[in-house]
């Protein structure tokens, strides 16, 4: 409290008094600069890899009970963020994601009919029948392996006319670089989702058409430019419990851990080698999934964390344990992309039956500076991206 004191109460003195004073000020400034990178810091750092397999071998329900105690210290416990995902793009993906049925590479075996773009004036439609159902953010997923050129007008009026009705914005669109970051940062987008979907181990058993190195790079572009970032898994796909702690790790490598955190359970689609294995082979145990929602929840206290794919085949009691291991987001719609969902009415029926309430949505404003104009004096406001 002295130093504090010291800071705020002005006293009379000689010059060299009050450098002294100033240079103690700015070495107590000093201090509480470095001590709140430090915390920081012990955010994400404070869950080595050894750290995160102890948390996978809990008991479950010490397990939960740890993340729903973590959940209720850094949000509303019955509140839960509601998002509706759209494909503005589908088909014929270059990329060769052994998931995917909207792979191009793959199209033989999923008789997956690609479509063109859709208008934006349809788009448009969508999110406002979103959001007149609940949903508080409007996602949009395009099956590029990036956006040319001449898509961004298109992608960035889209996030502009969105974000108008009130709706929080994010889009998937691949690779981005630094300067489409920066124009979708600029038209106000509130999230990009780019899932690392595994362990960098696991990584090539998944997809070769893009490297692990050059999601993280899109991820930090998009850090960069002020976006929030989205970013979660798949589990399911064949990889072990190690890769699942190693994706964990990875989150807490990155210099912030993503603002919402999808955790997808693999929908194995026929035709698609990955889901073709897991047909035959057997799906992964829901409570290993749930296991991982915890264990994410734990270790990214203040992320959201997403019920994505896969929640169309859980029962209720197995939905409401995944809501107990932390997670606080899902997607509404009988259609994610192009697999299927879990039915609105039904929703809606079990938020009722837990108690659970809707999260009004909460766009990221745009800065705004004053500018001068030095010849004519005349003042403007000029909108920055965060």
């Amino acid at each position: 409290m002295a130093g504090l004191l010291s800071i705020s109460e002005p006293h009379a003195g000689s010059p060299t008094d009050m450098n002294n004073q100033n240079d103690a000020n700015n070495d107590f400034l000093a201090s509480l600069v470095s001590d709140a990178t430090q915390a920081s810091k012990d955010v994400t750092e404070q869950y080595t890899r050894e750290d995160i397999a102890q948390l996978f071998d809990l008991p479950l329900m010490d397990l939960l009970l740890r993340a729903q105690t973590i959940h209720r210290e850094n949000f509303n416990p019955n509140e839960v963020q509601i998002s509706t995902l759209l494909s503005i793009k589908t088909g014929n993906c270059p990329e060769d994601c052994g998931y995917c049925s909207q792979s191009g590479h793959h199209r033989d075996t999923t008789k997956l009919q690609a479509e063109k773009r859709l208008e934006i004036d349809k788009v448009i439609a969508a999110a406002k029948r979103a959001k007149a159902t609940g949903s508080s953010r409007f996602c949009m997923g395009a099956a590029w392996k990036h956006p040319s050129a001449k898509d961004m007008p298109y992608v960035v009026e889209l996030v502009k006319e969105v974000k108008a009705l009130g709706l929080e914005t994010c889009m998937t669109l691949g690779m981005l670089d630094t300067d489409q970051a920066t124009q979708l940062a600029d038209a106000g987008l509130d999230y990009y989702n780019h899932n690392l979907d595994t362990s960098r181990r696991y990584y090539e058993q998944v997809v070769s058409t893009r490297s692990y190195d050059e999601r993280l790079d899109t991820l930090a572009n998009v850090r960069n430019s002020g976006i929030n970032v989205c970013s979660g898994n798949i589990v399911g796909m064949g990889e072990s419990r190690d890769d699942r702690i190693d994706w964990v790790h990875e989150l807490l490598k990155m210099p912030k851990a993503p603002e919402s955190i999808p955790v997808n359970l693999l929908v194995p689609i026929a035709g698609t080698p990955i889901g073709d294995k897991v047909l035959a082979e057997g799906q992964l145990s829901v409570l290993e999934w749930i296991r991982t929602i915890a264990v994410a929840r734990i270790c990214c206290p203040t992320s959201y964390v997403r019920l994505s794919a896969g929640r169309e085949s859980l029962s209720d009691s197995e939905q409401a344990l995944a809501f107990m291991a932390g997670a606080n987001s899902f997607f509404y719609g009988d259609k994610l992309l192009t697999t299927g969902n879990a039915s609105q009415s039904g929703d809606d029926r079990l938020m009722r039956e837990l108690g659970l309430t809707k999260q009004f949505a909460a766009p990221r404003a745009p800065k705004q500076v004053p500018v001068l104009d030095a010849m004519s004096g005349h003042q403007s406001r000029v909108v920055l991206a965060e």
